[in-house]
Formats: C-alpha cells, sequence, structure tokens
C-alpha cells in the first residue's frame, strides 16, 4: 500500500480579503512540487467568501469542476443564461469541455459561505461542456457514504467525465468503516472535514487528509465524530 499525508496546517494558504483559501494540491500563487495532484485529483480548495463577495467572470476548459457546499449558498452565473443558487447540501458539477464562462458569488451580503472546489482531470477532452446540480439528503450520511458523484450516467445522478465517485460521511464515535478500491488501479483520498479518525494507524484530525493506493483494504476508525469526503480517481 501507498500512502500520503496533507495536513491541514500544510496547506498553501491565500488571504485576498473577501476570500480566504486553503489549497492542499498546487494552486495559483501556490506551488509545492510535492503536492501536484493525487492521480486524476487535481485541486482541492476550502474556500471561505464574504457576504457580497465572490468571483467575477472566468473560464475553464477540460476539467471536471466540482463544488461541495459546506455552508451558506452561492448563486451560480454563466454565458448560457444559467443562473441558480448552490445551497446547504447541494452539490454542483461543471464540465468544462471545450470551454465554459461563469462566475460565483456568494448569495448573502452579510453571511459568509464556505465550500470546497475540487478538479478532476476529465476522462475525455474536447467534451460539449455540462452542468448539472442536486440536493442531497444529509439523513443518508447518517452512519454512512453518500455517493454524490460517479461515472455512472443515469437520471437523477450527478455523474463526471472521469472514471471517479465522490462520497460524504457522517460518523458517530468508535464507528469504523472500511475503504476498498471501488475498481483496480483506483486510489482513493479522504479529506477530513471535521473530527478525528484513525486510518492505518495515522492520525488525522480537521481538514487533515489521507491519499491511499495499491490497496486491498482500509480501516477508518473513528475517534471523535467525523464528517469527511472520499474521492475515488484513477491513479494516472
Amino acid at each position: 500500500m501507498k500512502k500520503i499525508i496533507h495536513r491541514a496546517k500544510d496547506r498553501g494558504y491565500a488571504d485576498h480579503g473577501w476570500l480566504k483559501s486553503w489549497h492542499t494540491f498546487s494552486f495559483a500563487n501556490y506551488y509545492n512540487p510535492d503536492q501536484i495532484h493525487f492521480g486524476a485529483l487535481r485541486v482541492l480548495n476550502d474556500d471561505f467568501i464574504k457576504g457580497g463577495m465572490g468571483f467575477g467572470s472566468h473560464p475553464h476548459d477540460n476539467m471536471e469542476i466540482v463544488t461541495i457546499m459546506l455552508d451558506g449558498a452561492m448563486e451560480h452565473r454563466d454565458n448560457t443564461g444559467r443562473q441558480k443558487v448552490i445551497g446547504p447540501n447541494d452539490v454542483q458539477i461543471m464540465s468544462a469541455g471545450t470551454g465554459i464562462v461563469h462566475s460565483e458569488f456568494n448569495a448573502s451580503k452579510t453571511a459568509d459561505a464556505n465550500l470546497l472546489q475540487i478538479w478532476v482531470f476529465p476522462k475525455l477532452r474536447n467534451v460539449k461542456p455540462r452542468y448539472d446540480q442536486q440536493t442531497f439528503d444529509p439523513a443518508t450520511r447518517e452512519n454512512a457514504l453518500q455517493v454524490v458523484v460517479s461515472p455512472e450516467q443515469a437520471t437523477g445522478k450527478l455523474w463526471l467525465n472521469q472514471d471517479a465517485w465522490f462520497s460524504l460521511g457522517k460518523f458517530d464515535t468508535g464507528k469504523n468503516i472500511t475503504l476498498t478500491p471501488k475498481t483496480p488501479g483506483t486510489g482513493s483520498y479522504l479529506f477530513l472535514i471535521s473530527g478525528e479518525v484513525k486510518v492505518d494507524d495515522e492520525i488525522l484530525q480537521t481538514r487533515d487528509a489521507i491519499g491511499l493506493s495499491d490497496y486491498d483494504n482500509v480501516n477508518v476508525e473513528v475517534l471523535k465524530a467525523a464528517e469527511f469526503l472520499i474521492i475515488d480517481v484513477p491513479m494516472i
């Protein structure tokens, strides 16, 4: 088994006043040659946006971008005329493909918003751009893993242009979960949103992460009530 630990305190950090952003992987002005990507997982940004502020119109192409709201809400607009609010328990997938232009602003004028923005390398390049969004019942991830994004193109499911899965879980103290690879050659990246867990004898605390590859199964022991995101991706 191969593993890599990414501690919260070692992440890149950018303070723009209206935006405070922690970068697990190299991004913008933060560069760490040891943290470029984990397989097909390229970006994991932990963003806090002040009320009334946000990201003006900007382009993307050939990247699968997943937004997971942790607190507050963001208003999304794009060059197709789409306008949506991404709220609590919402997940948005944006398949940039041949190119898109969009903006994201805090939907509140006063309250801060917190989101995870995650980029995954696409399986196929230059596809037609696509957006999708879904609200997930948080009760479904109580002491269970709730798959919120997968490669499966089915009605009522969020899917992305890669053999990757995103799962959210919220577990009580003392619970144990066994992680297994989704498919051969797939690695698992666990990002701890809150709490404390032990993974293969490694203690993780809030906003720490661990990447696992070339493994058969690994036990996750919840030491303190925990909420986490697991991203399973090809180890390209």
